[in-house]
């Protein structure tokens, strides 16, 4: 780096990240993406393994009965996530971190209506479909399936370990594992650790999930979920390596399942299973949640499939639903409740909240949302 390179990046906006996970990450990402220096703090590794964004897979579907707007809005997160895709995977062939295998919904059938309609008004591609062609998946009874082929699975965990490479070989990014913080000032921009070191910056992002309400007065409501992941017989590995997702299935249709694809597990979960919780660290029979996703109904003969793990994993929610960031400062935003869909919706999250920081290239401001390659286009 020449002198001049140097005393240039020096009179960027500095920005403190707090937490690593897929919010953070792509916070950061966009935050060097938008002329930013970044310090990206954490209190384990970066990737932390025991993150609530560090999964094998999360799906990334778009249509939501009834609703257009929210159906065009999830759409907008199809082409975002295949921009970021191919930012952070470098284009490389096979390395692909979001995989387009589709996802099925079983509706009441009197909903079919709606749905083709609500897919209709938005462009999105959609097709009724036949259950018994689906024969290991647990589908209500009676229920009618609609299929969503342009829908598909996040590999979460690579995700983040794509998204540490590329924050690594930028000379924006300073990525510093093992600082745990025990403080934020929200119109300081400080940020106090634990070691009793402080750092500052002319904003702050809070994106620690669940985590945050330790460092943050806002109120939330925390959940916990158990998701169980199988091996498949070895009979049906290969028809399990090329199945869709699927949601609104077993017996009361309030489950969910990831297939195993691109050498993942079949996770399945149900929201029967989601609970209320007081602290991340409430104690709870997890052996009995686990027993009730199997009882579910959500793959047919499931004493065939080993259990190969079982997580219970957390997530907050905040009144109103609001999924985004808020501003709890002069010089800082949270996004302390993401809900349960908070990986899906990050970069729509990171999106509005950079282009709120101090010193953001406008060039991202103003930009049609419908163009893909709008907020993630590496400078020149």
């Amino acid at each position: 780096m020449t002198g001049g390179t140097y005393q240039a990046d020096r009179n960027r906006p500095r920005v403190v990240v707090v937490g690593a996970g897929v919010t953070g990450l792509l916070s950061a990402i966009r935050c060097v993406l938008a002329g930013h220096r970044v310090v990206l703090l954490e209190h384990g590794p970066i990737p932390h393994p025991e993150s609530t964004s560090f999964d094998q897979h999360r799906v990334l579907r778009a249509l939501a009965t009834g609703d257009v707007a929210g159906t065009e809005r999830a759409a907008r997160l199809h082409r975002r996530w295949c921009e970021l895709d191919s930012l952070i995977s470098g284009g490389l062939s096979g390395a692909r971190l979001y995989r387009r295998v589709g996802v099925l919904t079983a509706l009441p059938p009197d909903e079919v209506a709606s749905a083709v309609a609500t897919a209709e008004a938005t462009g999105l591609p959609i097709r009724v479909t036949d259950p018994a062609d689906r024969p290991h998946i647990g589908f209500p009874a009676g229920a009618a399936v609609v299929f969503e082929p342009h829908a598909g699975v996040l590999l979460a965990d690579r995700i983040l370990r794509a998204a540490v490479r590329w924050l690594r070989r930028h000379r924006l990014a300073d990525l510093r594992p093992g600082r745990e913080v025990v403080g934020v000032g929200p119109d300081t921009g400080r940020v106090l650790l634990a070691d009793g070191s402080v750092e500052s910056g002319d904003a702050v992002l809070v994106t620690a999930g669940p985590w945050s309400a330790a460092l943050i007065d806002l109120p939330v409501t925390l959940h916990r979920q158990t998701m169980v992941y199988l091996r498949p017989p070895a009979e049906l590995v290969h028809s399990w390596a090329a199945a869709p997702a699927a949601g609104g299935i077993g017996a009361d249709g309030r489950a969910w399942l990831l297939p195993a694809v691109a050498g993942t597990l079949l996770k399945i979960s149900t929201d029967a299973v989601r609970r209320g919780v007081s602290t991340l660290s409430d104690p709870d029979d997890g052996a009995g949640w686990a027993a009730r996703v199997l009882s579910a109904g959500i793959v047919a003969d499931v004493h065939r499939y080993d259990v190969v793990r079982v997580r219970h994993c957390h997530y907050a929610t905040a009144a109103g639903a609001d999924t985004g960031f808020v501003r709890i400062g002069l010089r800082a935003w949270a996004r302390p409740a993401s809900g349960g869909d908070g990986f899906r919706t990050a970069p729509h999250a990171v999106d509005a909240v950079v282009d709120e920081l101090p010193g953001s290239s406008r060039g991202c401001r103003g930009v049609d949302p419908m163009t893909p390659t709008a907020p993630w286009r590496t400078p020149s």
